[in-house]
C-alpha cells in the first residue's frame, strides 16, 4: 500500500454522500461550521464560495470542485449580493442523500458529501489542505467529471446498491483531488503530503511506512532515496518540515494510537511491533508525543468509541 492509502486507511476515512442542490434564479445558502471534510461538484452552472475567515468569494464553474478542510462556516450563492439563507430551512424538502430543489432548478446543480476521520489523528490529514481547495486543472478532470455524473445517477435514480455505489465513488473524488491538489505547481509545498510528489522523499517515506518497526537510521533512509546523508536530511526537512527521524517517531506514534485504540494487543507487543527494544521506551516515546501513556490512552479511546456506539449518530447537512 502506497502511503497516501496508507494515510487515509489509518484515519479511518468513511464517506458520506449528503445530496445535491439543484436551483435556478438569485440565491444564497449559507452553512454552518462541519467536522471532517466537504466537497462539493459542480454539475451545471456556476457558484460563488465564501469561506469564514477567507479575504475573498471564489468562483467555481460547471466542470470543477472544491473541499472544505478545515470546519469553517461556508456560503455558496450565485451572486455574493443575494442575502443567505440558512440550509436548515431547505432541509425538509429533501428525502435524505437526495436533490433539493430550489426556486424550481434547472440552472445550477452541484452534487456534495462530506468525509469523517478517525478522532485525535485527523490533523494528519487536514493540516496539510488550505480552508478551501478550489480545483480547475484540465488535467484528469474527465475522471472527476465521470464519478460526479455517476453519483448523481446514483442519487437520482434508486437502484440496488445505491448508496454503497455512491460512497466509493466520493472517496474516488477526494483521491482525485488530493492528487490534483499535489500537482499543483502555484502553491508553497510543505508537509509529508506534498512530499509524496517528490519521488525521491516518496521512496523514503514509503519505506518508513511499509516497515515502521525496521530499525531505520538516516543513511539507511537516504540510501532508499539514492542520496547522499546530508543532503537526503536537509531535502527531507525543508520539504516535510520535520527531520527523518521525528517524522518516523511521528508515523510510528500514529500507528500506535490506532493499536491501543482498535486492537487488543499489548502495550508491550504493539511497542515490539515498531522498533522499541522495551514497554519503558516505547512507553516513553508515546507518552512525549502523546502526552498520554499508552495504557491510559487505550482505555480512554475504547470508552469513547464505545459510548458513541451507544449514541444516536447526527445526521449531515444533506447538501
Amino acid at each position: 500500500m502506497d502511503s497516501l492509502s496508507q494515510v487515509l486507511s489509518l484515519l479511518k476515512l468513511r464517506s458520506y454522500v449528503s445530496g445535491g442542490f439543484d436551483a435556478s434564479g438569485d440565491w444564497a445558502v449559507q452553512f454552518g461550521a462541519h467536522e471532517g471534510i466537504k466537497f462539493h461538484a459542480v454539475l451545471r452552472g456556476a457558484c460563488w464560495v465564501s469561506v469564514e475567515g477567507e479575504p475573498a468569494p471564489v468562483k467555481v464553474s460547471e466542470g470543477e470542485c472544491f473541499l472544505l478542510a478545515r470546519g469553517r462556516p461556508f456560503r455558496l450563492a450565485s451572486d455574493v449580493r443575494v442575502a443567505a439563507v440558512d440550509v436548515s430551512t431547505l432541509l425538509p424538502q429533501a428525502r435524505d442523500g437526495r436533490i433539493v430543489t430550489y426556486n424550481e432548478g434547472g440552472e445550477f446543480l452541484s452534487i456534495g458529501g462530506y468525509f469523517t476521520l478517525a478522532d485525535g489523528q485527523a490533523d494528519l490529514l487536514l493540516s496539510m489542505l488550505p480552508p478551501l481547495v478550489h480545483v480547475r486543472e484540465q488535467a484528469d478532470r474527465a475522471t472527476l467529471r465521470w464519478c460526479v455524473e455517476r453519483m448523481r445517477q446514483e442519487l437520482s435514480d434508486a437502484q440496488p446498491g445505491e448508496f454503497i455505489v455512491a460512497q466509493q465513488l466520493a472517496t474516488l473524488v477526494l483521491v482525485q483531488v488530493l492528487r490534483l491538489h499535489l500537482s499543483n505547481e502555484s502553491q508553497e509545498k510543505a508537509g509529508w503530503l506534498f512530499a509524496l510528489s517528490d519521488k525521491r522523499m516518496r521512496a523514503a517515506i514509503d519505506a518508513m511506512h511499509a516497515s515502521p518497526g525496521h530499525r531505520w537510521t538516516l543513511q539507511t533512509l537516504a540510501e532508499q532515496a539514492a542520496m547522499s546523508r546530508t543532503t537526503f536530511t536537509l531535502r527531507f526537512k525543508e520539504t516535510v518540515g520535520l527531520t527523518p527521524m521525528a517524522y518516523l517517531t511521528r508515523w510510528r506514534m500514529m500507528l500506535a494510537a490506532d493499536r491501543l485504540t482498535h486492537s487488543r494487543d499489548s502495550v508491550a507487543a504493539i511497542g515490539l511491533a515498531l522498533g522499541y527494544e522495551s514497554e519503558k521506551s516505547f512507553s516513553t516515546a508515546f507518552k512525549r508525543a502523546m502526552n498520554c501513556s499508552p495504557g491510559r490512552y487505550g482505555r480512554q479511546k475504547k470508552a469513547g468509541i464505545s459510548r458513541a456506539q451507544q449514541g444516536v449518530e447526527k445526521p449531515g447537512e444533506r447538501i
